[in-house]
């Protein structure tokens, strides 16, 4: 006859997940699916500052890819303001972070 606590007995019978712990899993492979900020070289922030100078003087549409944690962000649209000691830029009427751009098109 065995009894019910040999053998890891008890626990095999009574799997359970502890809210705290269902809340710890997720939260880390939330953290395994977060993105990673690209960092830009020189030649890249020239090639991206320039895009955003086109469409602010000529009124080009302009395909900007920003940094999200969760997913890549894209802004098309023609850039209105940049406001450099803000570090910002506005598109359609919203403002995004400067330091967020990841890349950038010209729209043809």
């Amino acid at each position: 006859m065995r009894k019910k606590l040999e053998g890891n007995g008890l626990w095999e019978s009574s799997r359970m997940m502890l809210p705290e712990h269902k809340v710890a899993i997720n939260e880390h492979e939330k953290a395994l699916r977060q993105r990673q900020r690209v960092e830009l070289d020189e030649q890249e922030w020239e090639q991206v500052s320039r895009s955003v100078t086109e469409s602010l003087q000529q009124r080009q549409p302009v395909t900007l890819r920003l940094f999200h944690p969760a997913e890549e962000l894209i802004v098309s649209g023609i850039v209105d303001r940049v406001d450099q000691m803000k570090g910002r830029f506005m598109v359609d009427g919203e403002w995004f972070a400067i330091g967020d751009i990841e890349g950038a098109d010209m729209e043809e």
